[in-house]
């Protein structure tokens, strides 16, 4: 019950100091950091471990990662509207209706997961060939975009039963289970990829099958969690899963914009991957190992920003919006000198990193070079992440949508456009396109923020 008592524990507190709201940030926080951190160094060698079967798997993993994060943006936004509308409620002392709330999400969920994985499977070829893949990378990309639309729907049911425990306030239950789910996900990489043990040795397919497998552990595991009565949220099969359309309403109200959010984030991506494609396999491996590495630059920003979603969330429930405007200003404090330091790994020893990939000079100079722009702009990528967390957290899901608008299709694709096919500053000129994007949009978040309008938004 220990996660309870922390939950209700905020809720109680009858003032709000600076150092109170450290500590809410830290207690929340940290589970998340961790977890997000560990999915990515998971994500790393499993890339790691695909970099050994050469080039061309890495680059059909890059290409088939972008159409799948695209079909996953309602599932992304249905998340958001639940971790508000939760937190929200939690934040109120009415229990119930977070629980039936939860349970909508997940009517909502099972049913698109199963559409989203006929349409992936089925259209998996022309979804490739559109990516650009290259004739030595169509094969690997089709064997693993089929492999992983069968993981589809454990892996949303997941996604949002996380979603739905971070809402409540509970961070450190999602970071259990994940941390299996990947540790099962990277065992059986070890075992099917190369064939270690008897296995057979699968390549690319052994990569997708292993994801798949570890994201059913996942959402068992998930399931279980909200079903076990240690939780403040208690979903059971004898529960009534009839849908509310007035909670739905709500939740799709407060999801739509992140949902476009997430549209036009992965149109925009899409786009920019075409455009990086363009230049060749091997810069395009070395483009993806570097995205692999800074992925490690969002967990902060994540983590952190998971953290302000439920902060922000439980205290407009419960009618204190001067404490959510401190814990959005702390968590972004906090999370922006994680960040800090992130910038300098990734200035200092971006090529050590790449060097883990692959052993071919020219890729690991590509990804390093690369490294080294994005390092620049850690800190204001940490604001953006951290402050639309608390943004969401409050409802408050337009602006988002708005900062994702300007800088991914307006900024980044544009701007990648001009400098590598205009230009010809190669993947350089994309990743400085990525930076700018990322200072424009948080530019945006930050004045949004400081505004205070977010505080009347209604969920």
């Amino acid at each position: 019950m220990a996660v309870i008592q922390q939950a209700i524990s905020v809720e109680q507190r009858e003032e709000l100091t600076v150092q109170d709201a450290r500590h809410d940030v830290l207690h929340l926080a940290w589970p998340s950091v961790v977890e997000q951190l560990l999915i990515q160094l998971f994500s790393m060698v499993d890339m790691m471990m695909v970099g050994g079967v050469g080039p061309a798997a890495i680059a059909a993993i890059g290409l088939t990662n972008q159409p799948v994060f695209l079909a996953m943006a309602a599932f992304m936004a249905l998340n958001v509207g639940t971790t508000a509308l939760v937190a929200r409620f939690v934040g109120a002392g009415d229990v119930e209706e977070a629980n039936t709330a939860a349970r909508q999400s997940l009517i909502i969920i099972t049913v698109l997961g199963l559409l989203a994985t006929i349409m992936l499977y089925s259209f998996a070829e022309p979804v490739v060939l559109f990516m650009g893949a290259e004739e030595d990378a169509i094969g690997y990309a089709l064997t693993y975009l089929r492999m992983i639309a069968l993981g589809f729907i454990p892996q949303t049911i997941g996604m949002s039963v996380t979603a739905m425990l971070r809402g409540s306030g509970d961070t450190r239950t999602p970071m259990r289970y994940n941390l299996i789910a990947n540790l099962v996900n990277v065992v059986g990489n070890i075992l099917l990829i190369n064939g270690y043990l008897g296995f057979p040795r699968w390549g690319v397919f052994g990569a997708a099958l292993a994801t798949t497998i570890g994201r059913v552990v996942g959402m068992i595991l998930a399931l279980h969690a909200i079903s076990s009565g240690k939780s403040i949220l208690r979903i059971s099969l004898k529960d009534k899963f009839a849908p509310r359309f007035d909670l739905i309403q709500r939740i799709i109200k407060v999801g739509a914009p992140a949902m476009l959010e997430q549209l036009v984030m992965r149109f925009g991506m899409v786009t920019y991957t075409r455009v990086v494609s363009g230049l060749g396999t091997m810069v395009y491996a070395a483009h993806q190992i570097g995205m692999n590495i800074v992925g490690l630059s969002f967990t902060p920003g994540m983590g952190f920003g998971m953290a302000a979603t439920s902060l922000v969330g439980r205290s407009l429930g419960r009618k204190r919006p001067d404490w959510a405007e401190t814990y959005g200003w702390q968590t972004r404090r906090i999370g922006t000198m994680v960040a800090t330091f992130m910038g300098f790994v990734f200035f200092f020893g971006g090529g050590y990193l790449a060097a883990l990939y692959t052993d071919d000079p020219d890729v690991i100079k590509n990804a390093a070079t690369a490294l080294k722009i994005i390092a620049l702009v850690q800190p204001l990528q940490s604001t953006q992440f951290i402050l639309a967390g608390a943004l969401r957290g409050a409802g408050d899901t337009r602006w988002p949508l708005i900062s994702t608008l300007v800088g991914v299709v307006f900024v980044r694709v544009a701007l990648a456009t001009l400098f590598v096919n205009v230009l010809d500053w190669n993947l350089p000129g994309a990743w400085l396109a990525m930076a700018i994007d990322q200072c424009t949009r948080s530019m945006f978040i930050y004045f949004r923020y400081r505004s205070g309008h977010w505080k009347t938004a209604r969920v």
